[in-house]
């Protein structure tokens, strides 16, 4: 594929890659560098054509061939025929992290006596939205900066949600999201366009009341369409903006603003319930959105006696067909959708207990 974007018009390998090949912009980006590197690694090169070396071994030995690499190692008479035979036989016979490892020890012996690297250097993330409006990625992260995002991580996975018979896959990635949570309820983000970064969702008002799920009805800020439902979940806890559209979709009028539960009403909550109410959770307030016990679109109030603390997990399953309900003596009790009713701790299933006479 030698010299294919230029033949096509286009301006660089990693665009024709993108557009003929179809692969996204972080592995179009991988292929080039690694296809760089492979000219000065003739036995990577070989042992990639033979199949015995896949992509991502090829993009970590990589690394050993960029252009300051190089230089460090013709200015100490490296032979990096050597460097290519050895690194090969390791990701020919050893696994992915060995290889990661090996190539890491020859770049800090090569520059054992050069400045400390700056860590934002080597930091990468890219984000890709999928046609669903999920998003994927990947990361790469120095050793303290890794560090500090498994401390975050794990801090938040220990917190109360190593009981979930999830992966640990599943719960990190709830953490993330939950950081992520954290961080704008806190209010203490950087200011975008004049406003604090916040999710904003667009949905009709049609959509907004019907009780059906109503897929695709409802668009976010970054552009992804989301149910319906999805969006009723949403606006639970947050802020309602009437804007009425005339012809063509232009603006005729703009109401107030307005958030649901107001700040006080949510403390309110905070201090009554003490996290999740949902049975078996132990979701801190931070966590948790107030829920309306009877929707607002349905005429359900914004006080304290219809509202429940519910985290993210057990709030879409409130909107999916659980449900909590206060008992006059101030405990919380969950049904699930079949309408039993979900019970905690150890459950008596025998005959009574015989009492001695």
């Amino acid at each position: 594929m030698s010299g294919a974007a230029e033949v096509d018009g286009l301006r660089s390998m990693a665009s024709w890659l993108r557009g003929h090949g179809h692969l996204a912009v972080a592995e179009a980006a991988r292929v080039v560098r690694t296809g760089r590197a492979l000219a000065h690694l003739p036995g990577l090169a070989a042992a990639c054509a033979a199949g015995q070396v896949t992509g991502e071994q090829a993009g970590v030995i990589a690394r050993v061939a960029e252009p300051e690499a190089l230089a460090l190692a013709a200015g100490q008479d490296v032979d990096l025929a050597v460097v290519d035979r050895l690194l090969t036989g390791v990701a020919c016979e050893r696994p992915h992290a060995d290889v990661a490892k090996a190539v890491a020890h020859y770049l800090d012996r090569l520059d054992e006596d050069g400045p400390e690297p700056d860590p934002t250097e080597g930091r990468r993330l890219v984000l890709a939205k999928q046609a669903d409006g999920s998003v994927s990625g990947r990361f790469d992260l120095d050793a303290v900066g890794g560090e500090r995002l498994q401390a975050a991580l794990e801090s938040l996975v220990q917190a109360g949600r190593a009981a979930e018979e999830r992966t640990r896959a599943q719960r990190l990635a709830d953490a993330l999201v939950q950081l992520c949570d954290n961080q704008l309820a806190a209010g203490s983000l950087p200011t975008l366009r004049g406003h604090k970064p916040q999710v904003v969702v667009t949905v009709g008002i049609e959509d907004l009341v019907d009780p059906a799920t109503s897929r695709g009805a409802a668009k976010t800020g970054f552009g992804a369409a989301i149910s319906a439902a999805r969006a009723r979940w949403l606006a639970c806890d947050g802020q309602v903006t009437r804007i009425v559209l005339g012809p063509g979709g232009v603006p005729l009028e703009h109401g107030r603003t307005v958030r649901l539960f107001p700040a006080h009403v949510r403390r309110a909550a905070e201090v009554r319930d003490g996290g999740c109410v949902f049975a078996g959770c132990a979701a801190p307030t931070w966590w948790c959105d107030v829920h309306h016990l009877l929707a607002w679109v349905d005429g359900g109030e914004t006080n304290l006696a219809n509202a429940a603390l519910l985290c993210e997990r057990h709030h879409t399953q409130v909107h999916h067909g659980f449900r909590v309900e206060r008992r006059p003596d101030g405990r919380w009790r969950t049904w699930r959708p079949d309408g039993t009713e979900i019970r905690t701790g150890p459950q008596r299933t025998g005959p009574p207990l015989a009492t001695a006479a």
